[in-house]
């Protein structure tokens, strides 16, 4: 019995039995479990987990009788056994919805095509079960590279193997004194070169032997087991200086030989000393050889370095030296540092940017089945106007909150009779007076399909609005990057709030139409501020909510004047903006972490590194308010962010521009 399992789940035996012979090459390190209806794979789901086993690979048909495959796959992270396994969807007829929210849910990792090519999935389980293995390090990796990627697989385990290298590298050391140290490296030397020393790297000088010469090439590293060597330095007169003497233990040029460098000062023995003289050829061969040999050789010679930084012969010159070092690392530091915020940039503004395409791809493809509905409306002239008037409303209409839409179509349901009517009346923005006798009342009889057909120009307009907001969104981002690299102003703007919320649910409407969103808005008045920036916390918060709750969930988004806060007096006014969800809340010790930088509550496999929220922070804190967190575990989390209706930093105009203090990618937790 194998570690993984690989699951095949189809209703038609001969693709089952094509999939197996397919996957006989994989047959020597996973279990192949075959099934033919979804209860039978849940059943072996059951029993590898039973068996302590764990499913590597879940390959399933798209059309499972009246089952879809989707669906299955979505619902396998539920599974103790399927939790990281990789999923492969094999589909004949496109159903794009449905595949797109199996990749949005992170559990659909390829789609295949039926019919596929021989060799193309084997070429998809390659590279699936490659990634599958590599998640899990306790497992022996090399044993999987004759049948998954042979080159992944060994750089994975060579890094793995080069970090547990550097984490034992000064620690397997660190509690050695110099002493030891020193007879370890010595005994280890001598044993290598025992009976195997045609070099002759094992030597015996007498006194006043030349080891180094100050400016010259040097090739070989000295390392002193018996005696005494003299360090000699000239000033810039030529005159010679001891700076310092060396016994056994010390390393003579060592510096001049890691650093390819002319030496830095003259070497010379006192006496009968015993060294072992190594070049570059012969260190190789030493260290590759004993692998144990370099941390302790690696570390003997950091202490030589440091011994001598801390000695006499701390010249002015070799304090130069040593700045010019630390100045060349403090540099490469930096550009380490831009190539890295360039990365989160780049990661960041590829994920900004699929929400407002993917609306303005929805949107789209929507408008072009409504303009056919218009072209062959049945609607009379005037009506046409009417619905005329009806999408440019539609473009430009003002939020309203779920009681006031509820009130309004109750107020009106009782003059047409028909609820469903009213609530419609009251979206399309006709429910008004100046409506009601003229455009409704007046037809009465032949109402419904004539705000059917009105309810076209209503979309319309409402889809044309939407795409209008997405791609001032996308405007935005580019104006804020553009904003990065000048490091230009933005300045402040009075702007209704609720604009900018009622934008942000826009551009998360694919998401949101799964779950209930209920929206509680005061009338308030015009907020100073700088509306890209907050677009970016309303962004972060509606986005946390949704990752938090599981459909059919529950959003709730309420503004409000802050309680106990004098209505009369503008100046020192402030509002809350309040996003809850019920979802699975947050625990109360990390409610106190989910401020701070690259602190994230986001399971793996999910997009998150942990910045929107301080982000979101500092955005607040800048337009002079504060947000904080109120939950409870299993019930709800509430995010309040509270906002002065007029702040100090509105009276200057301008502030500095929201790119050049926001990391790269805004994602939330």
């Amino acid at each position: 019995m194998n570690s993984f399992v690989i699951v095949c789940l189809d209703d038609d035996p001969t693709i089952i039995e094509r999939l197996n012979q397919e996957l006989a090459g994989f047959a020597g390190l996973f279990d192949l479990c075959n099934a033919y209806s979804i209860r039978e794979a849940y059943e072996i789901l059951d029993l590898v987990e039973h068996q302590g086993q764990q499913v590597a690979a879940v390959i399933c048909d798209n059309r499972l009788g009246l089952d879809n495959g989707v669906d299955f796959l979505i619902q396998l992270e539920s599974h103790p056994a399927t939790r990281h396994a990789r999923s492969v969807l094999l589909n004949d007829k496109p159903q794009l919805d449905s595949i797109m929210q199996a990749v949005n849910e992170g559990r659909l990792h390829y789609c295949l095509n039926k019919p596929w090519q021989p060799s193309e999935l084997l070429q998809v389980l390659t590279k699936e079960l490659t990634t599958f293995v590599l998640k899990h390090p306790g497992e022996d990796w090399l044993q999987y590279s004759q049948v998954l990627d042979h080159r992944r697989i060994l750089n994975a385990h060579i890094e793995r193997q080069m970090a547990n290298f550097r984490s034992g590298f000064i620690q397997n050391t660190n509690d050695l004194d110099d002493e030891t140290l020193a007879r370890q490296v010595t005994d280890a030397l001598h044993d290598f070169f025992d009976g195997n020393d045609e070099s002759r790297a094992c030597r015996t000088y007498s006194a006043d032997h030349l080891l180094t010469q100050e400016g010259q090439p040097n090739r070989f590293l000295w390392f002193i087991t018996m005696g005494e060597v003299v360090l000699y330095k000239k000033d810039e007169h030529g005159n010679k200086h001891e700076v310092v003497r060396v016994g056994p233990g010390n390393l003579v040029g060592g510096m001049s030989f890691v650093t390819g460098e002319p030496s830095f000062s003259t070497g010379v023995t006192l006496g009968k000393t015993d060294v072992i003289k190594l070049d570059r050829t012969l260190f190789n061969k030493v260290m590759n050889s004993r692998s144990e040999l370099l941390p302790l050789f690696t570390n003997l010679l950091l202490r030589n370095f440091n011994r001598r930084l801390q000695g006499s012969i701390r010249t002015e010159m070799q304090l130069q030296q040593t700045l010019q070092s630390l100045d060349a690392a403090y540099q490469q530091l930096i550009e380490k540092e831009k190539m890295a915020m360039l990365g989160q940039l780049v990661a960041g503004v590829a994920h900004e940017l699929n929400n407002p395409v993917s609306a303005i791809l929805r949107g789209s493809d929507t408008l072009k089945h409504t303009i056919c509905k218009l072209t062959k409306t049945q609607l009379s002239l005037e009506n046409q106007t009417r619905g005329n008037m009806i999408l440019q409303q539609a473009m430009q209409s003002r939020p309203l909150s779920t009681a006031e839409t509820r009130s309004r179509a109750k107020a009106l349901e009782l003059k047409l009779g028909d609820r469903q009517l009213a609530r419609k009346a009251v979206q399309m923005g006709i429910d008004g007076p100046e409506h009601l006798e003229s455009w409704l009342l007046s037809q009465k009889k032949n109402l419904k399909p004539v705000m059917d057909e009105w309810d076209n120009y209503y979309q319309m307009g409402s889809f044309l609005r939407s795409m209008h907001v997405c791609a001032q969104r996308i405007a935005d981002l580019v104006k804020s990057l553009k904003s990065y690299a000048r490091q230009d102003d933005e300045t402040f703007h009075q702007v209704d709030i609720h604009e900018g919320l009622e934008d942000t649910l826009v551009i998360f409407e694919n998401r949101l139409k799964h779950h209930h969103v209920t929206k509680e808005y005061a009338k308030l008045p015009l907020i100073t501020c700088q509306p890209i920036a907050l677009q970016q916390v309303w962004t972060n918060l509606i986005a946390n909510a949704l990752d938090a709750i599981e459909a059919p969930g529950e959003i709730r988004i309420t503004t409000r004047f802050t309680p106990g806060i004098q209505n009369e007096d503008n100046e020192n006014q402030c509002v809350d903006i309040i996003v809850e969800d019920n979802g699975k809340g947050i625990a109360p010790a990390q409610q106190e972490k989910i401020f701070e930088l690259n602190y994230t509550t986001k399971r793996e496999g999910n997009f998150g590194l942990g910045i929107g929220l301080s982000v979101c922070q500092q955005i607040i804190h800048h337009h002079h308010g504060e947000i904080r967190v109120e939950s409870e575990p299993g019930r709800f989390t509430r995010m309040i962010a509270t906002l002065p209706l007029r702040g100090d930093a509105s009276l200057s105009g301008e502030a500095p521009s929201l790119a050049s203090k926001i990391p790269a990618n805004q994602e939330a937790l």
